[in-house]
């Protein structure tokens, strides 16, 4: 697997199911688990550890509240780890944004907007497109694809403008 996405709990799974359909879109081998920084640490730790030597080249791990997960993974690993806030609680996300974010010196994690699984997932996949050629492509052609919908969209808008005038 070149991608682990980790999740606090499976109540997370429909926010971040985007990520492993993007993921697997570009041809990207992609593990899913549900691991807690808080309830089964050793668990975490020895599946990121095991999780290198199977190939796992970036980490994606979401978690929402106190968001220990991204830095607990990040703290173990030398592979990229991007961390993934989730909208949960009073706050919907603005503390796991701000515990993401703010990691210790030496302990680096790439963040994403709170619940944004896809742009985790298109991080990951520029990551691994550092050094695959293939896959550098298939971003290419995923951008390309973006701009054709927003220039057919603004088309449509024109049309709609022009028919009220």
């Amino acid at each position: 697997m070149e991608v682990a996405i980790i999740m606090g709990s499976d109540s997370d799974w429909p926010r971040l199911e985007a990520a492993w359909e993007l993921l697997r879109g570009f041809g990207i081998e992609v593990g899913v688990r549900i691991l807690s920084a808080h309830r089964s640490p050793e668990d975490c730790v020895r599946f990121v550890q095991q999780a290198e030597g199977a190939g796992v080249q970036v980490f994606i791990a979401a978690a929402g509240l106190a968001a220990h997960l991204p830095g607990v993974v990040a703290a173990h690993t030398q592979r990229p780890v991007i961390g993934l806030p989730l909208a949960a609680g009073p706050l919907q996300g603005q503390d796991a944004l701000y515990s993401v974010v703010q990691m210790p010196p030496g302990v680096p994690v790439a963040t994403v907007g709170i619940d944004n699984a896809r742009n985790a997932a298109l991080l990951a996949a520029e990551i691994l497109a550092l050094g695959d050629r293939r896959l550098a492509d298939k971003l290419k052609a995923y951008r390309q694809d973006l701009r054709r919908q927003v220039l057919a969209r603004d088309g449509q808008l024109q049309e709609e403008l022009e028919a009220r005038a």
